[in-house]
């Protein structure tokens, strides 16, 4: 064995060359490795915890034993690179790009717009990518299987999906290598057509998968397998060693002699521990060469699987077994295959072990419970010898504790087959249906005396119902040795729910939710074992009905979903690709990695990295900064505090005013306090780390609304808007109902995190800052006003921005002010990248927002007063809060005439991150109270939602609250489009038959209409401006002030320059935006990025072409290329600005009255849901949206705006949920804790209709904004629960309208469904305790 300190050879390969590297630090993952030392920056960080799939890579090793080559997708973020020895890695760049050949798997999810802010694409390519060179004809259920790993925010999954489905191999399925039929979506019934409607994209023509054409393993690497000779390595860093031994006598030494020393084989434990939660280990013992570890021996009795397997290789042997063996044997194979497939994503299941799966010890293992119930036994060696455990309530001890001994080896783990009348079944509930951590899990046996209905034995083990693993020992107990009937288990729902006790503040929380899932999976298993004794005929139970429903799964099979555009009218020319589907102009480099973001800049000389320190308490006095740790630390150059700022120590934006670095006072946890340059990102980590700061506590911190109402927390003015006399008419109405609606906020969690890199460059004070923002005028102005320095001095550029959605204008200038500080102070340039829990720490969200209404209105449903009121938690500061109470109230009519009507909206102060600008700007948070307010409506007349939406709906040419005349002629024509595509009314029949049917599976049914204003009420940011230059050989060249941030504002400007200068696409490139070309620039946000630049650009391409009239008259049939040299000879300028002065709009809050939107986007969404009323889980069956955005400019860039915001949208009002301390401290700090929609998640038929025949005369080319308005529709998937809550609660006999808060998850809607196991939970008294999390 190597000594400590040698030089250790490690080779390995990275796309086809070679690497050699000597005694690699053990804390270098792959990721850090591929970008910091080979500039490989295809590959990327997303969240540094393997929870996003940014960073997949493709591992692939020769397997001596069988021969053959394994090839795996992996978390770079996650793998050491010291295990990579003898390893061959692929990233996106090493599989195709455009100096050489584009893979088919790049060109597939470009062509098919499965790309917006491109940032997620990379890693969604080699997800696919390691599935086709294992499978070249995948099956749709392979695909969503592979990329369950990857999360995207823009898209949607559906483009992505329907461009990787072509490569579906079955013989009647999809497109077989780009040719052939696909049965997804319907036969072509006309050329070029897809179900008679013109297609997004072609598949006839896509470039062949080619197996041959990869790239082929290493035959050094195999020589070097086979030739043996293997021996230990040591790594040495400057913290960890790292060991690998290669025999299992070695393996068994080693940890005798480090008893403390963790092993780590998948590195998904202990990495997260040492990147998230600091530990150090200071060594580490890898045996991933050992290979007894991954023996797989086969007996009569069961199977030995060596602990060292990894979950996907155990996956595939346990559906080998349930295949071979008789039915009876395989009950524990089974059962523990329904929790692999959802246990992480596959690039975890790649990797991690069984082993290590289980001693960690987690409390919400998936596999525990089903391995204790099912009398496992982990096999384990020490130098004492080999031992036999039991998995049992013995086994587990404690918090990621068992009775393992340090020096002790997990060595395999026996799995036996299951006996004649022994059952076994697993049972799970997680905040998402796939790769997520389980709320509960369960696993569940029984054995049956042969030929009765009397247990000999039963065995009940929980996960997440304590700090590990536990049995229901005492349940087990009452239950064997009588017989499994009703009386039995009704005995046994009391006992258990006396043994699975939680305490109200017990870690996690969601305690009546997670007791009541002990009953409910209890309920499953009974009725699934009364189904096996009625086929063995020894009972005579009729529960056919109540079992289908109670353990069926919700539906997951994917159906053909349409996307329904207007043609190009017949006499457009061809060459003109203004309304076409035309792909984003960077799909091609996101799907290469050849897409530069901000990060991906190379590093200059002396660049430094920097890393905030932020505030541990909510509202406190700072005593004193000690930083004389951290400067003594290797690498670390500077600490900058609010004291280095030379000019103003506060950013400012319209009034608001905000400490860049607290100096005295810290007023909310994750404020900013100092930050740490070094000469690396993990010096700079390990110097924050350092920093000690003395703080005393403050009284009186607020986090709640409640709080701020107590104490009158306000940020002024408050506002209120009022028509109509809403006293009179209560009076008059035939009912009166009050009722509110809370709605948690939500993390913008862009796929990159916030980021900037600032280079002074040496001279007259300038300095050049990449960063990216959606507002880089913002930021130069900030810059300057923080430096004391003009702005001219500054110059800020953004190429493009890997998702924004209204996070990256506000807080990054705030961010880049104190990098520039840094900047300042060290002469060096600084790199500023927030890792993605520091990101949810520090930038706000959405703001939570409390809404009460009152409604006045008669017994035929019509609304005649409505009072509403509304509370959003801004936060430590005003940010854009005030701006955001203003649009909650002007949205707040939705597409409703309500005659009385009156709005007052609060911004409430409270110590938490300061909430700030978030797609839709209030409007989601305004229109889930009144949508809300009507189904209470509905609820009180006996009558449906969309009856009451209907009565209610603007007709005629019509007046806002506001005073703002509109048609609402397209919004009606959505509303009754929607009903149609839908097939509203027979649905609505159809489920109310399903119901009826079903007593603990129900459907749902919802459709909302949106009206949504476009541009801003502030008429300074309603402009643009633009400059073109056209280059002798014919090029042209444009800047523009919009942001490309995966709405493809570029790929739009593009086609209008192409239309203007009648050029093809090819000759026009846009650069990036910058300061420097265009001043003075707005944010783009708003849903307006489009309307005012392509103004702007059409402004200066009008210009250009005057000034060549001349030249193309006197040479009609001459070539573009001639007239432009042509021009240049005569002298005529070919350089152009262009400028938009958008409308005078205004809002009077005085008066109550203006004309705050130049025009009003329409749309209707259409929601089938099917609900499980034990666990709350749910499937989104069907979604259709109708949209009127106009004349599209780009129908495949407009349609993912809509399916993006629509899924956005659906995981504000269902999935995602920000969760804070009772002290302030967000718990949600990541993918694995806080949940947005995954693959998983799409609705099962997907479909979106372009209203036709429309027409918008106040934007370009009649087009419509779009990006923002389709949020809103996803608040159909939660009415469509509400819907299917209501239909449980009226079997329950609960008729009244009901408090279901957003986003409704599954806690929230079992919680409502009421069901007996709900009803029997008691419920703690609020004050009686300290809840784990606070309710926003």
């Amino acid at each position: 064995m190597a000594a400590k300190g040698n030089l250790e050879h490690l080779l390995f390969y990275i796309n086809g060359k070679k690497v050699e590297e000597k005694n690699v630090d053990p804390e270098i993952m792959l990721l850090f490795y591929l970008r910091e030392k080979l500039r490989l920056t295809g590959t990327k960080y997303g969240c540094g915890g393997g929870g996003c799939g940014a960073c997949t890579v493709m591992v692939s090793r020769y397997q001596v034993r069988t021969k053959s080559i394994t090839h795996i997708s992996a978390n770079a973020c996650l793998l050491p690179v010291c295990q990579l020895h003898g390893a061959a890695v692929t990233t996106v760049e090493g599989i195709g790009n455009t100096k050489t050949r584009i893979h088919p798997v790049q060109e597939r999810i470009a062509k098919a717009h499965g790309s917006q802010c491109g940032f997620c694409t990379p890693g969604m390519v080699m997800s696919m990518y390691a599935l086709l060179r294992n499978k070249p004809q995948p099956t749709l259920e392979d695909i969503t299987e592979a990329l369950g790993g990857n999360l995207c925010r823009c898209t949607g999954y559906r483009p992505i999906i329907d461009g990787y489905k072509t490569f579906c191999g079955a013989p009647d399925c999809c497109q077989i290598n780009g040719k052939g039929k696909d049965c997804l979506n319907g036969d072509k019934s006309e050329e070029g057509l897809e179900n008679g409607h013109p297609e997004l994209f072609d598949k006839e023509n896509l470039v062949p998968l080619d197996p041959t054409q990869e790239l082929i393993f290493p035959p050094e690497l195999i020589m070097m397998a086979e030739g043996g000779g293997q021996r230990t390595h040591t790594f040495t860093g400057e913290r960890i060693t790292w060991v690998s031994p290669v025999t299992l006598e070695e393996l068994i030494k080693l940890k005798a002699s480090h008893p403390q020393a963790p092993i780590v084989i998948g590195n998904t434990n202990i990495g997260l521990e040492i990147k998230f939660k600091g530990v150090l280990h200071p060594m580490i013992i890898s045996p991933t060469r050992v290979t007894e570890l991954y023996e797989v021996t086969q007996t009569p009795q069961g199977v030995s699987v060596g602990a060292g397997s990894s979950l996907s290789a155990v996956r595939v042997l346990m559906k080998e077994l349930v295949q071979e063996l008789p039915h009876q044997q395989t009950e524990v194979f089974r059962a523990l295959l329904q929790q692999l497939n959802n246990l992480g994503g596959q690039q975890i299941r790649n990797v991690a072990s069984l082993g290590g799966n289980i001693v960690s010890a987690y409390p919400n293992s998936d596999l525990n419970p089903v391995l204790a119930a099912g009398r496992c036994i982990l096999r384990v060696i020490s130098e004492r010898g080999e031992r036999e455990i039991l998995l049992n309530k013995d086994f587990f001890v404690g918090f990621a504790k068992t009775t393992l001994k340090p020096d002790e080896v997990a060595l395999s783990i026996f799995i036996p087959v299951s006996k004649q009348g022994e059952f076994v079944r697993a049972f799970r509930q997680a905040p998402r249906k796939e790769n997520a951590l389980a709320t509960v899990t369960t696993g569940m046996r029984v054995k049956f005396f042969k030929g009765t209905s009397k247990v000999e034995d039963l065995s009940i083990y929980y996960g997440g119902m304590g700090p590990c693993t536990v049995e229901a020992t005492k349940t087990c107990q009452e239950v064997i040795g009588r017989p499994w009937n009703e009386e039995t288990m009704s005995h046994a729902y009391r006992l258990l729910l006396d043994e699975m006790v939680l305490s109200p503040s017990a870690p996690g929380g969601k305690v009546e939710f997670r007791r009541s899932l002990t009953l409910s999976f209890l309920f499953k298993f009974n009725l699934e074992m009364r189904k096996q004794l009625q086929e063995m005929d020894v009972t005579l139970d009729d529960i056919v009905g109540e079992l289908s429903s109670a353990v069926s799964p919700l539906p997951r099979e994917l159906q053909p979903s349409v996307q329904e555009f207007q043609e190009v009218s017949l006499g457009q020319p061809n060459k003109d690709p203004v309304g076409r589907p035309i792909m984003h102009r960077s799909a091609i480099c996101h799907a290469t990695g050849e897409a530069v973001y901000c990060d991906d800049i190379p590093k200059s000389l002396g660049e430094l990295f920097l890393v905030v320190v932020t505030s541990t308490r909510a509202h406190a006095r700072i005593i004193k900064i000690d930083f004389s740790e951290a400067l003594k630390l290797p690498g670390v150059v500077d600490i900058v505090t609010a004291q280095d700022i030379p000019g103003m120590k506060v950013f400012t934006f319209m009034g608001l005013q905000e400490e860049l670095l607290a100096e005295e006072e810290v007023t909310c946890v994750g404020q900013i306090v100092c930050a740490v340059a070094a000469d690396s990102k993990q010096q700079a980590k390990r110097g924050a780390a350092a920093v000690k700061i003395t703080y005393e506590d403050l009284a009186d911190a607020v986090f709640t609304i409640e709080e701020a109402l107590e104490k009158k927390s306000f940020f002024k003015p408050q506002r209120t808007l009022e028509r109509g006399c809403v006293t009179e008419a209560f009076a008059k109405a035939d009912h009166i109902h009050e009722g509110q609606v809370r709605l948690g906020g939500q993390e913008h969690f862009y796929m990159e995190t916030q980021s900037c890199l600032v280079v002074p460059s040496g001279e007259e004070k300038e300095m050049k800052v990449y960063l990216s923002t959606q507002y880089p005028a913002l930021a130069q102005e900030s810059i300057a006003e923080t430096l004391g320095i003009p702005s001219n001095r500054v110059s800020c550029h953004v190429k493009r921005v890997g998702g924004g959605f209204g996070g990256k204008a506000i807080k990054t200038a705030t961010l880049a002010c104190i990098a520039a500080v840094a900047a300042w102070k060290t002469g060096q340039a600084v790199r500023f990248v927030l890792e993605r829990g520091d990101d949810m720490l520090i930038t706000g969200g959405r703001h939570p927002v409390l809404g009460k209404y009152k409604v006045g209105f008669m017994s035929d449903g019509r609304i005649v007063a409505a009072d509403m009121q509304y509370y959003a938690n801004a936060g430590y500061t005003e940010d854009e809060s005030l701006l955001i109470i203003e649009k909650i109230l002007l949205n707040m009519d939705n597409a409703y005439n309500v005659p009385n009507l009156r709005g007052r909206s609060t911004a409430c102060k409270t110590n938490l991150p300061s909430n700030t600008a978030f797609r839709g700007f209030g409007m989601p948070q305004s229109l889930l109270a009144i949508e809300n307010m009507i189904t209470d409506v509905a609820m009180v007349l006996g009558r449906t939602p969309e009856e009451i939406r209907e009565i209610n709906m603007y007709k005629g040419v019509s007046t806002t609250h506001y005073k703002q005349e509109f048609d609402p002629a397209n919004l009606a024509r959505c509303w009754e489009e929607c009903k149609e595509k839908s097939d509203y009314q027979s649905r609505r029949t159809a489920i109310a038959q399903f119901n009826q049917g079903s007593r603990w599976k129900k459907r749902g049914v919802a459709i909302v209409p949106i009206k949504y204003g476009i541009g801003f009420s502030e008429s300074f940011l309603n402009q643009a401006a633009a400059l073109i230059h056209i280059y002798t050989d014919g090029s042209v060249l444009v800047s523009h002030a919009g942001i490309e941030m995966g709405q493809g504002i570029h790929t739009k400007m593009q086609q209008v320059v192409s239309r203007e200068l009648g050029v093809p696409t090819s000759l026009v490139y846009i650069t990036e935006t910058s300061t420097t070309t265009i001043p003075n620039a707005p944010p783009s946000a708003g849903s307006f990025g489009t309307d005012a630049n392509g103004m702007a650009v059409k402004d200066a391409c009008e210009t250009l072409r005057r000034r060549l009239e001349p030249i193309i008259q006197a040479n009609p049939s001459g070539t573009w290329e001639s007239w432009i040299n042509k021009a240049y000879f005569e002298r005529i300028g070919l350089s152009a600005t262009g400028f938009y002065r958008g409308q005078d709009l205004y809002m009077d809050w005085e008066r109550n009255e203006g004309q705050p939107y130049a025009y009003f986007t329409h749309g209707s969404c259409f929601c089938e849901v099917e609900v499980d009323c034990l666990t709350g889980d749910y499937r989104n069956i069907k979604t259709d949206i109708v949209f009127d955005i106009g004349r599209s400019i780009n129908p495949s860039i407009d349609i993912g705006q809509i399916e993006g915001a629509f899924m956005q949208g659906m995981g504000l009002y269902t999935l995602e949920e920000l969760q804070f301390s009772p002290s302030g401290v967000l718990y949600t700090r990541g993918p694995s804790q806080y949940k947005i929609p995954a693959v998983c998640d799409v609705p099962l038929s997907f479909n979106i209709y372009l209203l036709s025949g429309t027409k918008n005369p106040k934007a370009i080319y009649s087009s419509k904004g779009i990006g923002e308005p389709g949020v809103f529709l996803g608040s159909a998937v939660f009415f469509a629960i509400k819907d299917a809550v209501a239909a449980a609660r009226q079997e329950a006999g609960l008729d009244a309208p009901f408090s279901l808060n957003s986003p409704a998850t599954p806690e929230r809607t079992c919680m409502a469904c009421a069901t007996p196991f709900m009803q029997m939970i008691p419920v703690s008294k609020p004050g009686s305790y300290q809840p784990w999390a606070i309710e926003l």
